[in-house]
């Protein structure tokens, strides 16, 4: 069933596989409650937060993009490795991670004309 839907995923445009994997750190989002004052162990301080990704996974900011009240979220990665994080920034500072895994891909697929199967 995960190749399946890997291989779905894989198939699908880059902007709409970058809209699908923000869409879901949204949704992990929307369903903790008020993530802004978290201090659990999944949210710290940015600068921490980030370095330990770096240090400890290898991973490397891939993209980022702004959601509703102020919020910045992020991709990581290792190109080596594979893994990944999502990361949420409230405006206070306070990074969340909301999703991780591994075998992430950087795509670089260029946009069918409207109307083209590729």
């Amino acid at each position: 069933m995960f190749e399946e839907l890997k291989t779905k995923f894989l198939a699908l445009k880059r902007p709409l596989q970058i809209f699908l994997v923000v869409a879901l750190g949204l949704i992990v989002l929307g369903t903790c409650s008020n993530m802004a004052n978290a201090q659990g162990q999944n949210c710290g301080n940015r600068e921490l937060v980030v370095e330990r990704l770096t240090n400890k996974y290898g991973e490397s900011r891939q993209s980022i993009g702004m959601a509703p009240q102020g919020r910045v979220v992020e991709v990581f990665a290792s190109l080596e490795t594979g893994t990944w994080t999502i990361t949420v920034t409230m405006p206070n500072g306070i990074t969340c991670l909301v999703a991780s895994g591994q075998s992430f891909e950087t795509l670089d697929e260029p946009i069918s004309p409207t109307g083209i199967r590729s």
